[in-house]
């Protein structure tokens, strides 16, 4: 008993709220058996018949339920609980895995494909984002950066990194097919930790339990934004916060090609990038309990990404095939990308107890939406603009997303600063 104590104390120290433990240690294996087709499965499907425009479309039509699923995860625990959402996206993506592997793929039924890998797509941030919601009620205030910096953490190292490497040895023991097979049991591995070991209570604000109180709650989730203009900033900064993840590999290996940075050294410099995201995911979680999670994403996430975006495309041009200066610079990008962890914190500490869920929803629609911004973005402006004006695009909004967090200010800064405001004005 005295050793569980001890390792309880050494996790919360180090910013894991011990009674959720194990459920951070679910989410990870969750997201491994979830991403460990993501990096190949487009391309494996174009191998088979399908053209891009199909995969593409494919991959789309998945996005899309990701960001439906997103938004609904927040509004959801404070209707039915954490543990009954989880269980829900796990259900979903059982039903839409199965379909997509045991019926769609092996006929090559591209009809099939769409409904099922959409189905698919509610499953994670169902489960993944509904432990988020979890954290951030069952967190003290001063350990919430902490915590959500560990969730960034386990979230992006199953995703991008543990699925991936998985991915790579199982495919060459197993093949294609059988890999995606195995992401089911990993699900399932993770959910049992996630859900069952983990013990943590839960309980759900006192509200009323019938049909229209839900309903109620649902639309809070859209109506927060009038209410609280301020969840609609953090929801809009969140959305910048990964658009140009999502736009560079569209344009950015191309322009880096002319400038002597083949093609499969920016792959490695791409991954170069996550791995910095994946640690300094932890540093800014502590950092920003530290100096304040306003000023962590103000400077450290917008301005810094604002300014490693520009850098990207002018120092190539003078060190010209200097591939350690890109992937310095493409380093230092990543870590300040980790920059924005503690939005996650800040976000729902700028709604009352009762409101958190649906902040937290608009949070992580714009997880979901940047999936969409980014390419769209290049859709729209590349030939207009070409790589310079698009670099100036994504590094504009990362500039202005560092003016609008100056306004997210938590409620104890607000009534400072009025008050700050009431005493100079009487000594006038």
């Amino acid at each position: 008993m005295r050793d569980l104590t001890q390792t309880g104390s050494f996790l919360d120290r180090i910013g894991i709220p011990s009674h959720l433990a194990w459920g951070y240690f679910g989410v990870l294996i969750f997201m491994m058996g979830d991403g460990l087709e993501l990096a190949w499965i487009s391309p494996y499907l174009v191998d088979q018949g399908l053209t891009v425009q199909q995969a593409s479309f494919l991959t789309t039509c998945y996005g899309v339920t990701i960001a439906i699923s997103a938004w609904l995860s927040g509004v959801l625990v404070e209707s039915i609980g954490p543990r009954k959402t989880m269980l829900s996206g796990l259900i979903l993506y059982l039903v839409g895995h199965s379909l997509f592997v045991g019926l769609a793929i092996p006929t090559l039924n591209y009809g099939l494909m769409i409904p099922t890998y959409a189905i698919r797509g509610f499953g994670y941030p169902l489960f993944a984002y509904a432990f988020l919601v979890w954290i951030t009620y069952r967190t003290p205030q001063h350990q919430l950066g902490k915590a959500v910096g560990w969730f960034w953490f386990v979230f992006t190292g199953g995703l991008s990194v543990l699925g991936a490497y998985y991915s790579s040895f199982s495919i060459n023991l197993f093949g294609h097919i059988p890999t995606l097979w195995t992401a089911i049991l990993w699900v399932l591995v993770g959910a049992f930790f996630a859900l069952v070991v983990n013990k943590d209570k839960f309980e759900l604000p006192e509200k009323k339990s019938d049909n229209s109180s839900k309903s109620k709650e649902l639309l809070n989730g859209i109506t927060i934004v009038k209410r609280e203009p301020k969840v609609g900033i953090a929801g809009f900064v969140r959305v910048v916060n990964q658009a140009a993840q999502y736009a560079f590999p569209l344009f950015l290996p191309i322009y880096l090609a002319d400038q002597g940075v083949s093609t499969t050294v920016w792959l490695n410099i791409w991954g170069t990038i996550f791995i910095a995201n994946i640690a300094f995911n932890l540093i800014f979680g502590y950092l920003g309990d530290k100096i304040g999670w306003q000023n962590t994403v103000k400077w450290f996430g917008a301005f810094g990404c604002g300014l490693f975006t520009l850098m990207l495309f002018y120092l190539p041009q003078v060190f010209t095939g200097n591939v350690f200066v890109v992937g310095t610079i493409g380093f230092l990008w990543g870590a300040c990308l980790a920059g924005f962890v503690p939005i996650s914190a800040l976000t729902p500490s700028l709604v009352g107890d009762g409101d958190k869920g649906a902040a937290m929803s608009i949070l992580n629609l714009g997880a979901g939406l940047c999936v969409f911004v980014g390419p769209a973005l290049v859709t729209l402006f590349y030939d207009l603009v070409d790589t310079q004006g698009m670099m100036w695009i994504l590094g504009g909004l990362y500039f202005i997303a560092a003016i609008l967090t100056g306004f997210l200010k938590l409620p104890e800064e607000s009534q400072k600063d009025k008050s700050t405001g009431e005493g100079a004005h009487s000594v006038v």
